[in-house]
């Protein structure tokens, strides 16, 4: 009898979301799967007598503790995992796997005072979703004549970065400092400049300036924090 493959997850979420609570604890062979679809869009399985393709052009969203505990850098809490326990937690995440994921963010614990508050602060939904529709129509109309497929930000080639994410004299060497102060790849390099053109692009701006660059080189320092 002839095994076909069939569609997992990451397939299933092509077009959407996939999201993987408590990250670490994956396999990381199962992760390692990732690298692929995060890079192409596509999953391959190869088999004896054919390989066969499925469409994976998913958004990942991936949430992980910082220690087996969870109450590392808790400073109301202490952690008790021993540096051992936490790199052998956190070796499940691989660097070329974590290379690929565009923004790590560290959420902090709320405080008292914001979760008893009745005063209503931050973004409601229907607010940000406008912001994001205006920002999509902008990089709809940015792409309208480029290459098929390229619909945002986050799927523009190299050579579309180099167009759309131009950078003054000072971005320059905030970006050429912070690239050998953090030791980041060229794929991040490429990632840090989609995200400040987005960021750009919910700023209502049409140049990408110092606080844009500086928000979406920050997004890739956290992990640094985090990880190491």
């Amino acid at each position: 009898m002839i095994s076909l493959p069939s569609p997992g997850e990451i397939s299933k979420a092509h077009n959407g979301i996939l999201f993987l609570d408590e990250l670490p604890l994956f396999n990381r062979k199962t992760l390692e799967v990732m690298r692929q679809p995060l890079e192409d869009g596509v999953v391959t399985i190869s088999g004896v007598l054919r390989s066969t393709t499925f469409p994976a052009d998913f958004m990942l969203v991936a949430v992980a503790n910082p220690c087996p505990c969870g109450y590392r850098s808790d400073p109301r809490r202490n952690c008790n995992c021993t540096p051992p326990q936490v790199e052998k937690y956190m070796s499940k995440i691989s660097g070329p796997l974590l290379d690929r994921i565009d923004m790590h963010i560290e959420v902090s614990a709320v405080p008292f005072e914001e979760l008893s508050s009745k005063a209503a602060s931050g973004t409601f939904s229907a607010q940000m979703r406008l912001v994001v529709q205006r920002a999509r129509e902008v990089q709809a109309e940015r792409f309208a004549d480029g290459p098929q497929g390229v619909r945002y930000n986050a799927q523009m080639t190299s050579r579309q970065v180099r167009q759309h994410c131009a950078l003054n004299e000072s971005c320059q060497k905030m970006l050429r400092h912070s690239l050998e102060e953090m030791g980041l790849s060229a794929r991040a390099h490429d990632k840090i400049l989609r995200v400040c053109r987005t960021i750009a692009d919910i700023a209502g701006e049409a140049d990408i300036n110092e606080i844009h660059l500086a928000e979406a080189i920050n997004y890739r320092n956290s992990d640094r924090d985090l990880w190491v």
